[in-house]
């Protein structure tokens, strides 16, 4: 739930760097939200307004999350547009996405898991 409420702290910040961890999570949550709005459709079709505007509500910070997370590969934010590409874009777009990220600073800023305090 922290990596969750982190992307919300961090709504529209397309600079830094992303964990897996943070983007997974961040699309596990959506995901049982949409399915969960989606059965709750089945009772009321007024519902469908509810995930129409949750899509909305988490367009800018999942595109903010995106562009993060191809930074901690040490991609360009613009890789997401590979997933544009039919097919072979997608499954490259998806290897980017489960790859992990460069140890130490890059060039966009310094590695997330080594800020990461455990308590």
């Amino acid at each position: 739930m922290n990596y969750y409420l982190s992307v919300w702290s961090n709504y529209a910040q397309f600079n830094g760097r992303a964990r897996r961890e943070e983007f997974w999570h961040f699309v596990l949550f959506n995901a049982i939200a949409y399915i969960v709005m989606g059965m709750l459709m089945v009772v009321s079709f007024s519902f469908a307004i509810l995930i129409g505007l949750y899509y909305l509500a988490v367009f800018i910070p999942m595109l903010a999350l995106s562009v993060r997370r191809m930074h901690d590969v040490g991609k360009s934010g613009w890789y997401i547009l590979v997933s544009a590409i039919p097919l072979v874009g997608v499954i490259w777009y998806l290897v980017l996405l489960c790859t992990a990220g460069e140890e130490g600073t890059n060039e966009y800023g310094p590695d997330p898991k080594a800020e990461q305090v455990f308590a």
